[in-house]
């Protein structure tokens, strides 16, 4: 549904907000619901006592397969599943996210594929207060706070993608 252009990569490489490498540490200033993007950024938290609320993962970390030991935590038994092809935001994983942030229970979603670009949607879906952590890789848990100021950085960022962004809108936005 939606691609990332080439030329939009490099606005990925500097964080969306504060980063921390001590998962306790962040959960301190986390006071609403939590979602985790990455295997690694799922298995600091739940290794420090606190369930993500949603947990987007896909057994992989820097384009390698997650150890075991981080596996058998994190996607043993996943609640849903979602197709998400590289660089892209696909229908599926739009439709599963949305399903699981509607959910009370804590759920965590295997992507096939990767789950890296999916914070984004995430940060515009959920609701404000929200904490939205992602790992930025070899440097730590990057904590997007949601807020309509966020929602709107991440709305204009998502505008600049290629595909059909009119679906992509009026699927996050039903």
């Amino acid at each position: 549904m939606l691609f990332l252009p080439n030329d939009l990569r490099d606005e990925f490489k500097e964080p969306f907000g504060p980063l921390e490498t001590d998962a306790e540490i962040l959960l301190e200033s986390v006071d609403g619901p939590l979602v985790a993007v990455g295997d690694v950024v799922t298995d600091h938290f739940l290794r420090a006592g606190r369930e993500p609320d949603v947990a987007l993962v896909d057994e992989r970390t820097k384009r390698r397969e997650v150890d075991e030991e981080i596996r058998e935590r994190v996607a043993a038994e996943p609640d849903l599943e979602a197709e998400n092809p590289p660089a892209e935001i696909s229908a599926d994983a739009v439709r599963t996210l949305l399903e699981a942030l509607a959910l009370e229970e804590p759920t965590t979603v295997l992507v096939d594929g990767e789950e890296d670009l999916l914070a984004l949607p995430a940060i515009v879906a959920a609701p404000e207060g929200a904490s939205v952590v992602y790992g930025q890789p070899d440097e730590g848990m990057v904590h997007v706070r949601v807020s309509s100021e966020r929602k709107s950085e991440m709305r204009a960022l998502l505008e600049r993608f290629e595909g059909d962004t009119e679906r992509f809108w009026r699927l996050l936005e039903r």
